[in-house]
């Protein structure tokens, strides 16, 4: 799943680029958040033969919401409130634990590319959950639901899903966590700046650590490309993916910024299939479009 994208998300999305920014250096950025963030879920799953779900998960958002509370400190914002803090532990635990630790958890008995075409449901839960909170929806949003349900139907016709049904239950749990992190980013009290991010970042990852020691995870011996995994996703999947999509959502149009969504299953597909081994039937493949297309159609829908 996305790392560490701006938690205000439809706020910061819905607001105009500041400066249009360098094509060489928004071509870079794009291409970073694409690949990198597409690449994560081969990385969590290289991570995940030495190492612990939500151990993996504590590992990347302390360190890296720790990385941004230093830098925001440097740049002068002040510490979060008590009230902010609050805020920030239900917003991190819906994001982290719930949004990435249920993929880590997912990723133990389902293929990783598998997993990132249901994490790429997301859209589509955030505008249901915008509906139970009073928002109206159109009937291209509607029939993008209608049509996501039927791609994610079509999976488990081809029993990729069915081989495993706890793990394709949390891989359709973390993007509804997401994206009711997200909209709870919007009504919770959050401080300004980069501390808007790094405040959940360190309750999330806390609060993945605290799950960790309470359901008795330990580390054992890890392999090398376990951890080289493990520092891959604390370095470039969060802090790397992170400031690559913020210049992004500063110097581009919104529907450039986000559209790394349509592209993020693709590599995480090919990444599994060439390196971990995994297999994409013809059946996937046409699920994993079907939904692809109901992301993009409330997408649309959504902008206009």
């Amino acid at each position: 799943m996305r790392s560490c994208t701006r938690l205000s998300t439809t706020d910061d999305l819905e607001a105009p680029a500041t400066a249009r920014g360098r094509p060489g250096v928004v071509l870079l950025a794009y291409a970073a958040v694409c690949v990198v963030w597409g690449s994560t879920y081969l990385g969590i799953r290289v991570a995940l033969e030495s190492f612990p779900p939500f151990f993996i998960g504590a590992a990347r958002f302390v360190v890296a919401g720790a990385a941004l509370f230093v830098f925001a400190r440097a740049r002068g914002e002040r510490v979060p409130t008590r009230v902010e803090w609050g805020g920030a532990l239900l917003t991190g635990t819906l994001l982290f634990v719930v949004g990435n630790g249920f993929v880590n958890l997912a990723e133990r008995s389902v293929s990783s590319g598998l997993v990132s075409v249901l994490v790429a449901t997301m859209p589509l839960w955030a505008t249901v959950f915008a509906r139970l909170f009073g928002e109206p929806l159109g009937r291209a949003e509607i029939a993008g639901i209608a049509l996501g349900l039927v791609g994610v139907a079509v999976l488990n016709i081809g029993g990729d899903l069915r081989a495993s049904p706890s793990g394709a239950a949390l891989a359709l749990l973390a993007p509804m966590g997401w994206a009711l992190g997200s909209m709870a980013s919007r009504r919770l009290p959050a401080p300004p700046g980069m501390m808007r991010t790094a405040a959940p970042m360190l309750t999330g990852g806390g609060a993945m650590l605290l799950i960790g020691s309470a359901t008795h995870e330990h580390l054992g011996a890890a392999s090398a490309r376990s951890v080289a995994a493990v520092a891959y996703l604390c370095i470039f999947g969060s802090l790397v993916g992170f400031s690559a999509f913020s210049y992004l959502l500063r110097h581009t149009r919104p529907a450039l910024a986000t559209s790394y969504a349509y592209v993020n299953p693709v590599i995480a597909v090919v990444l599994g299939v060439a390196f971990a081994g995994e297999r994409f039937g013809v059946t996937s493949i046409l699920g994993a479009s079907i939904v692809l297309v109901a992301v993009v159609v409330v997408a649309r829908a959504r902008a206009g």
